[in-house]
């Protein structure tokens, strides 16, 4: 019997049989030059495949809108070279066994904080600002100062325009095969920063009350569901902390969540994939819930955990993006909360980014590989 049996039980979401709770996570790769994913990109994610995950999130890919992300090699999921680049990843995925599901980004306020792109206008904040002046952020301090100055709130227009590109790029994900349409609500980018009260001080139907801010992300869920119809799932990423303060909350009780996320399950979203630093961190005194776990409870929908799985991130800073870790098997801790029913699915992300066949070393029982610092930078 594999030292991960529990995980290796066939999971539905929605239409998609998976055929185990492992998921690889999404995380941004910088390999597609102009927006266009290369072979190269499609042999990382089939070598991946090939193991048997039971489901690939793809990196986030830019919405067709000319603020959805500001480095010239994150892809994109609009235009023919894309979409044929799109096509030869979701076909290799497929052809080695896999489930894919691209993660659909706008940067929002982040837009141009940590590249500069050519691009002109304004990066999109629900209320024009960016963050608070201060705390613990994940990039370059010159980034954030330069960040600082308000910009116009956005439009109705703004809003409509942004709604319509998330469901023209899920439109054409499905239209290439892709098995379902994930979402990035999370880290203070866009969705999330209608969430958090401290970017949205907006007082018209897309902010005040926790319903309010949440009517933006589910305008979006709804656009999307329309478009890819009902048997694809659609996965929502959600935090509680910031890339503009990692001490931030997205709520501080149970039920401030509770009316962020009810919103949002009602509009359509199958899988919250609650995204925190450490999967074992409780995240409300009194209970050792984690953020998946009170998604669950809260929603009643399926909820995938993330964060620190077979890697010690003790002996690092508190940076989004660090190299100062080592693998280790957690993997004990983490089943033992998974058969608590504390939820469904298990992402994760830099132990497979460290090693393609992660998932195959995981039910071998085998050692994993020492963590190499420099699979953060590389494409294998």
């Amino acid at each position: 019997m594999s030292p991960i049996e529990p995980l290796l039980r066939p999971f539905v979401l929605r239409g998609l049989d998976l055929p185990n709770r492992v998921v690889m996570a999404p995380m941004t790769r910088y390999r597609s030059p102009l927006g266009v994913p290369t072979e190269e990109v499609a042999s990382y994610y089939a070598r991946r495949a090939a193991t048997g995950l039971g489901l690939i999130l793809t990196e986030g890919v830019a919405l067709p809108h000319y603020a959805a992300a500001d480095h010239p090699d994150i892809p994109g999921i609009d235009g023919v070279e894309v979409l044929d680049g799109w096509r030869r990843v979701i076909d290799e995925v497929h052809a080695a066994g896999g489930r894919i599901v691209p993660q659909l980004w706008h940067q929002g306020p982040m837009w141009n904080v940590e590249y500069a792109g050519p691009g002109t206008g304004n990066p999109m904040r629900p209320s024009g600002i960016w963050g608070p002046a201060d705390g613990i952020i994940s990039f370059r301090p010159e980034g954030r100062d330069a960040s600082l100055a308000p910009v116009p709130p956005m439009t109705d227009s703004d809003i409509a325009d942004i709604i319509a590109a998330y469901a023209l790029a899920a439109r054409n994900a499905v239209a290439l095969g892709a098995d379902g349409i994930a979402i990035h609500g999370a880290h203070g980018y866009l969705i999330d920063t209608f969430l958090w009260d401290y970017t949205n001080r907006r007082d018209d139907q897309w902010g005040g009350d926790p319903a309010g801010r949440a009517a933006f992300g589910a305008a979006v869920v709804r656009a999307i569901r329309a478009e890819i119809g009902e048997e694809k799932p659609i996965v929502l990423r959600f935090s509680q902390f910031k890339m503009q303060n990692y001490l931030a909350l997205l709520a501080d009780t149970p039920d401030g969540l509770g009316a962020l996320l009810g919103p949002l399950a009602d509009a359509g979203v199958d899988l919250f994939d609650a995204s925190q630093r450490y999967f074992d961190t409780p995240t409300f005194e009194g209970s050792t819930l984690n953020l998946a776990g009170w998604a669950k409870k809260l929603t009643g929908k399926a909820s995938m955990t993330v964060g620190g799985v077979a890697l010690d991130k003790a002996k690092g800073s508190a940076k989004h993006i660090d190299a100062s870790q080592d693998s280790v098997n957690n993997l004990p801790r983490l089943i033992e909360r998974f058969e608590r029913g504390e939820f469904d699915l298990v992402a994760v992300g830099r132990a497979i980014l460290n090693d393609p066949s992660w998932f195959t070393r995981a039910v071998a029982g085998e050692p994993f590989l020492p963590f190499d610092p420099t699979s953060l930078e590389r494409l294998t």
